[in-house]
């Protein structure tokens, strides 16, 4: 659903690729291209709040990014995301605008107690928020999501019960975000990864930015948003 008063999406999910091509580009260690690719997002987090975007999500990482990566790369990556998550604690923009933090995905199984603790205090401290939303998937797999509300369903009901998408989406790890309505993804290649928010984003409108994400800044994501504004919505009809 678009937001009336701007005629800009609602929800808007963002695939950051090409942090690590970008900092090759350049002869530059893969975590270097991440902490770039951190320090555009903080941007493109304020752009979305002065646009008045009420729901924001961002893809952090996938299962895979955690576990197939580099240990130095790795370490890099989680020491990013502490520090990013701190400043979330105290960037007054998430309080002034009443900004709901939510971490999603299989973090608590992947990430030191340490990154958990700062993640726990985020969460806690903006959970009585209701006016915007801002979500990370951090462990995230949209096909793992889909695969453990499947079998949450077959273990709670009997036989022959008929399955709704009510009952679907309420045993997602998603079950608390709207439909998604512009999906972009960065890095030159037209496709989703691992199933991120196939639910939710079923009927989303694709953007699809050549560039690598640390390239897709405040002015880029301004132009995205103009293009949603000119296509046309019919949902089938």
């Amino acid at each position: 659903m678009q937001n009336e008063l701007s005629g800009l999406p609602r929800h808007v999910a963002i695939i950051p690729d090409g942090n690590r091509r970008w900092a090759r580009e350049r002869g530059l260690k893969p975590w270097e291209g991440h902490e770039a690719g951190a320090k555009n997002l903080e941007q493109l987090i304020e752009t979305a709040t002065e646009k008045g975007i009420i729901c924001l999500s961002v893809w952090g990482s996938s299962m895979d990014n955690l576990l197939k990566r580099p240990v130095m790369e790795k370490k890099a990556l989680l020491d990013i995301y502490k520090r990013y998550f701190e400043k979330l604690l105290t960037e007054s923009k998430i309080h002034e605008n009443e900004v709901k933090v939510n971490m999603i995905g299989r973090w608590e199984e992947q990430f030191p107690e340490s990154l958990k603790k700062t993640i726990y205090e985020v969460i806690d401290k903006t959970k009585h928020y209701k006016k915007r939303m801002l979500n990370f998937m951090l462990a995230y797999s949209g096909t793992d999501d889909m695969l453990s509300a499947i079998q949450k369903i077959n273990d709670q009901c009997v036989a022959g019960t008929q399955v709704t998408e009510r009952m679907l989406k309420e045993n997602l790890m998603t079950a608390e975000l709207a439909p998604v309505d512009f999906m972009i993804r960065t890095g030159g290649e037209p496709h989703n990864s691992n199933g991120f928010l196939m639910w939710e984003a079923a009927d989303a409108q694709l953007y699809f930015f050549e560039k690598s994400f640390p390239d897709f800044d405040s002015r880029e994501f301004e132009k995205a948003l103009e293009e949603y504004a000119r296509r046309s919505r019919r949902f089938g009809e």
